[in-house]
């Protein structure tokens, strides 16, 4: 396992650092570092490592989120209260829409089949665009419009609902019945998120007060706290919904909201954890890639994605209608939304493990979607944000 961290960490440093020079995003390295490495390649990646990449990519999702969070400002939120919402759920559907009309007709799968290729490839990258918002929110590009800010909760809240309708279309398929229970707990898994982030907010913050502790025990504190929210999630399913990932966000906005100083302060911590962690969520990401699969269905998957992106496209313009926005504003919302990763690693091998008719197909789909909007996103969010998003007047004062 040692000599697989090593080979990871030298490797993505290197390709990473000879891609930024090219002016491409150095996650694209990453990636291709975990591909090449990884068990259908050159196989140098240990099995022991392999075995707990889900739970390490877990913990580099909640650093993101967490970083997410307390970077997320409710004041500039609330100026596009209606968009935020909207951003939560109405790109995914539109995009859910046309892959149910479409696959079955390129690839001849049922629209059961079709509506859970749908939930798997429904979600934006928030391992991607969340980085990235934060970055523009510290260099203060969009901030005065609270764009970041609209993105990274939309990108968020956007992943919890379409894991929770994978998780009811799969329960359809192997019993046969709608579970409409599914549906109903998207609100309560939402409610009792927030509400158990805010709650430990406000208890952590209070203690940080009384304690005084050094930034690093605080850093290392919250990050176990956020830890144990996904635990929770995992552990309370069956009886209890609630998101370990929006509690995880509602944590770090309430932070930021009662005392910003700690939030500079853990967020400084945060980002140099984020520099071992980002490679290992993109070279572990990389090593689930079986290549022979997006090679065989590359030409019908790559028309798929056309279709089903610019139905997203659509859904993000609609959202953003009636806004303050300007048509350069609108016109980067739309890029920031096409990266596709972190929900597509975790999920996207499910149905073909539990046995799925088109599990194969929705693998592969779910591959490629990687492979190209990934590094599409992340460097068109980097391009486009240098020309439609102007800095914010207090940032230059």
């Amino acid at each position: 396992m040692l000599l697989s961290f090593a080979l990871i960490i030298i490797c993505s440093i290197g390709l990473g650092g000879i891609l930024k020079r090219l002016k491409l995003p150095p996650l694209l390295g990453m990636l291709i570092v975990g591909i090449i490495l990884g068990p259908y390649v050159l196989n140098l990646v240990s099995p022991e490592l392999l075995s707990i990449s889900t739970d390490i990519r877990q913990i580099a999702l909640t650093i993101i989120l967490l970083r997410a969070g307390l970077a997320l400002d409710i004041t500039m939120l609330k100026k596009v209260g209606r968009s935020a919402l909207l951003m939560c759920f109405l790109p995914a559907i539109f995009e859910m829409v046309a892959i149910v009309i479409f696959a079955p007709l390129l690839f001849g799968i049922s629209h059961l089949e079709a509506a859970i290729m749908g939930a798997v490839l429904g979600s934006v990258s928030p391992a991607i665009v969340v980085p990235k918002m934060i970055e523009l929110v510290e260099k203060g590009r969009g901030t005065e419009k609270g764009i970041p800010q609209l993105l990274m909760a939309g990108a968020t809240v956007n992943a919890v609902f379409v894991v929770v309708l994978f998780s009811s279309f799969m329960s359809t398929y192997q019993t046969g019945a709608y579970d409409f229970i599914n549906i109903i707990k998207i609100p309560l898994n939402i409610i009792l998120g927030l509400a158990l982030g805010i709650a430990a907010g406000f208890f952590l913050t209070w203690m940080f007060k009384k304690l005084k502790p050094r930034a690093t025990v605080k850093t290392l504190i919250l990050l176990a706290v956020a830890v144990l929210f996904v635990v929770l999630e995992n552990s309370a399913l069956s009886f209890l919904p609630i998101s370990g990932l929006l509690a995880v966000t509602a944590l770090g906005c309430t932070i930021l909201k009662r005392n910003a100083k700690l939030s500079v302060e853990i967020s400084n911590k945060l980002n140099k954890i984020w520099v071992f962690a980002e490679i290992l969520l993109f070279t572990l990401v990389g090593t689930t890639i079986d290549p022979r699969f997006a090679v065989q269905s590359f030409g019908l998957a790559t028309a798929l994605l056309a279709i089903m992106l610019a139905f997203r496209l659509l859904g993000v313009w609609l959202c953003l209608l009636k806004t303050q926005l300007s048509f350069k504003e609108r016109l980067f919302c739309t890029i920031a939304y096409l990266p596709k990763a972190t929900v597509q690693a975790a999920i996207g091998a499910l149905p073909l493990a539990m046995n799925v008719s088109a599990g194969a197909i929705i693998l592969a789909v779910a591959i490629l979607s990687i492979l190209i909007t990934a590094p599409l996103g992340a460097f068109g969010i980097d391009l486009a944000s240098k020309h439609l998003l102007p800095i914010s007047s207090l940032t230059t004062s």
